[in-house]
C-alpha cells in the first residue's frame, strides 16, 4: 500500500491522525478503545499505516514489571518521520520556496524569511486554537495537542524554567527544509511564532531548529527553545 492510498481510506486516515495527535507511541489496543472499533481491526490498519509507510512499530513493556511473569510487550506504533509532503498532484511547493529563497540572499533574506515562519507560525497556531497556558508546560503541552489536531505530531521532549526541547516527527515544514536546507530560517520563524502563541511573546527568547535530525529521514526533529525569567 502507498502513502495516498492509506490517507484516501478514511479508516486508515482517521487512524493515522489519532496517532498522530499522542505524545508517546499507541499500541491496538489503546487505537481500539479510544476509536470504538475492535482490537483486531486497529491493529489491522495500523499494520496498513506501518506498511505504507506512514507508522514505525516497536516493542514496549507497559505494566511496569520485569523479569519472569512480566508478560510480553506490546507492539506499539509511532508517526515516522515525514521528510516528503504528502500530495496529489505533485504541486513542486519545494521548487517554489527554493526560488524565492535565490531572490532573498544574504542576513537580510534570513530575517525576512524568519519573520514570514513567524507569520506562518502564527497562522497555525490561530487554525489550531491555541491559547497561552498558566505554566510553560502546559502551554507546550497544549501547542503538542494544537498541532495533533492539525495533523502534525509533535511532543515535549524536556521543559525547565528556561528551555525546553519539542521533538517533532512530522514538522509541517520539514519537506520543505530537507529539499533545500536554506529554509531552515522559515522554519525556525515558524517554531517561535508557535512557541510564542503558547507560551507568551514576552516569555519566548529564541527557538533554535536542530536541523541535523531534520534531515536524517530516520529521525525525528528537535526543536530547542530558550526563554525568559523573571
Amino acid at each position: 500500500m502507498n502513502r495516498l492510498d492509506a490517507v484516501g481510506d478514511p479508516a486508515l486516515r482517521s487512524t493515522l491522525l489519532f496517532v498522530r495527535a499522542q505524545p508517546r507511541p499507541v499500541t491496538a489496543a489503546g487505537v481500539g478503545t479510544a476509536l470504538d472499533t475492535p482490537r483486531t481491526v486497529a491493529r489491522f490498519r495500523l499494520e496498513r499505516l506501518a506498511e505504507a509507510g506512514l507508522l514505525v512499530t516497536g516493542f514496549e513493556r507497559r505494566t511496569g514489571r520485569k523479569g519472569p511473569g512480566a508478560g510480553r510487550p506490546a507492539k506499539t506504533y509511532t508517526a515516522a518521520a515525514e521528510t516528503r509532503a504528502l500530495e496529489f498532484p505533485l504541486r513542486r511547493y519545494e521548487k517554489l520556496i527554493a526560488l524565492l529563497l535565490d531572490g532573498l540572499p544574504g542576513r537580510r533574506g534570513t530575517r525576512q524569511l524568519a519573520e514570514i515562519g513567524s507569520a506562518f507560525g502564527a497562522e497555525l497556531a490561530k487554525a489550531a486554537a491555541l491559547r497561552p497556558g498558566p505554566t510553560l508546560p502546559t502551554a507546550l503541552a497544549g501547542m503538542c495537542r494544537g498541532l495533533g489536531r492539525l495533523g502534525f505530531q509533535a511532543h515535549v521532549e524536556s521543559v525547565g524554567d528556561q528551555s525546553a526541547v519539542i521533538v517533532s516527527a512530522t514538522c509541517p515544514l520539514r519537506p520543505v527544509v530537507v529539499a533545500d536546507p536554506r529554509a531552515r530560517a522559515l522554519d525556525q520563524g515558524m517554531w517561535q511564532g508557535l512557541i510564542a502563541a503558547a507560551a507568551g511573546k514576552e516569555t519566548l527568547k529564541s527557538t533554535r531548529c536542530l536541523t541535523e535530525g531534520c534531515l536524517d529521514d530516520s529521525a525525528p526533529c528537535r526543536i530547542a527553545a530558550t526563554f525568559h525569567t523573571g
